[in-house]
């Protein structure tokens, strides 16, 4: 059998950007791991009527909603409201859950004040789940209609009753008995678009497994995901159509699932005993906090410049616009590894025509960047038609140093 799981998270908090809502994605992760369907997912503020018709859409379109949130004791708990009213009953008290409450409190040293004696009450018909690890009890309510469950939003409180009571739970009723398992290959120096070109007829033919695309600044994620009995039988599907995914994208595929780029970096360098040297300016550290990262004893030294006068010392000229674009990045590549005695230099300069005005969180920010890698037999360069400082450039710069280098140490440019 297979269940379609829908999760709801609830908070004002979370719409307004105060705190970041990792709880679903945790949940999203357990739920595919063993074989739930997640299809969507809701954020709603504490607001009872608009929490109310979430609750009545989702329960249309899943056979499982889960809510995270809003059972605590304050005014703006409005969960158990909400749930009641989906149902058409009457909030009611727990005893056992009040007696519960009166005993954690009192072994504490504390008076069970009235407000917190809310969080003793559940939806009429509702099946409490104990709480160890906090005041307030989850609650089950299930009809013919389908099943809502209710749980804090405490990650700590949450986690424990998604592991030890929601997936059991789930696993009888629905006899699940199949996992969702998936592949991650993480791909370099192509954008979205031209991965999408390559491999778009897989993602329109798959359904098991099924390929998808997650773009991030200067990197794309192919997931390969299937849907069998267990990680073995869903990594034999997983297998043919990743080995389609790398015939098509080659080595521009430079790592998969928790590999990042500098992992892979630094495993490179180490294995040919490389040393590493790194000069940037408009990236402000983004590409040498990132290799130092990769190369850990392998990096030797950084340069970080917020104006012309450090890489016009470096290189020996009085006037930066003597030496310009990508023979100034030449250069600054040349001059760094030997100052510092690596063996690999790393330049990235960085030309922007971004106006002042422009937020420096700009995203492909308009100017020239030019990379230059280089050692004592060959230069790499690259030039990318982009330039900003603000994080996403910053990172994207950082992303396209590193898929020169990985070409560089590979033997091979684009």
């Amino acid at each position: 059998m297979s269940v379609n799981v829908e999760i709801v998270s609830i908070g004002s908090e979370l719409l307004l950007g105060q705190i970041v809502d990792t709880n679903s994605a945790w949940i999203s992760q357990r739920l595919a791991e063993n074989g739930a369907n997640v299809y969507y997912k809701s954020c709603v503020g504490d607001n009872l009527n608009r929490m109310t018709e979430v609750l009545r859409i989702a329960l249309q379109r899943a056979d499982v909603v889960i809510t995270g949130g809003g059972i605590g004791p304050t005014q703006d708990d409005l969960t158990r409201e909400a749930v009641a009213d989906v149902f058409d009953v009457d909030v009611v008290t727990d005893p056992a859950s009040l007696i519960e409450l009166h005993e954690r409190f009192q072994n504490r040293g504390f008076i069970l004040t009235k407000n917190n004696e809310r969080q003793a009450q559940i939806p009429d018909g509702a099946t409490v789940i104990r709480n160890p690890n906090g005041t307030a009890p989850a609650f089950m309510v299930e009809s013919d209609r389908g099943t809502i469950i209710s749980l804090p939003g405490v990650p700590f409180e949450m986690k424990w009753l998604i592991t030890n009571e929601i997936i059991p739970y789930l696993q009888k009723k629905y006899d699940l008995g199949e996992t969702i398992h998936y592949r991650v290959l993480k791909v370099a120096d192509l954008g979205e678009s031209a991965v999408d070109h390559e491999i778009g007829h897989l993602i329109a033919e798959s359904s098991n497994p099924t390929v998808g695309v997650l773009a991030r600044p200067g990197q794309v994620d192919v997931r390969i995901a299937a849907r069998a009995a267990t990680i073995d039988a869903a990594m034999e599907l997983i297998q043919p159509m990743e080995h389609q995914v790398r015939e098509l994208l080659g080595d521009h595929i430079f790592g998969v699932d928790e590999e990042t780029i500098e992992s892979v970096i630094g495993a490179m360098l180490r294995e040919r005993e490389a040393t590493v040297a790194v000069y940037e300016d408009l990236s402000a550290g983004a590409v040498s906090d990132s290799m130092r990262t990769a190369a850990g004893d392998r990096f030797l030294e950084a340069i970080v410049a917020n104006t012309d006068l450090p890489g016009d010392r470096l290189i020996g000229t009085r006037n930066g616009n003597e030496i310009v674009g990508e023979k100034r990045a030449t250069a600054l590549a040349r001059a760094i590894r030997e100052h510092s005695g690596a063996s690999i230099g790393v330049a990235v300069h960085g030309i922007t025509e971004t106006a002042e005005n422009e937020s420096s969180a700009v995203n492909l920010g308009r100017g020239d960047t030019y990379i230059v890698i280089c050692d004592a037999e060959k230069t790499e360069i690259r030039h990318v038609r982009s330039a900003g400082s603000g994080a996403p450039d910053r990172r994207r710069a950082a992303m396209y140093a590193f898929g020169t280098l990985r070409q560089h140490l590979l033997g091979s440019s684009d």
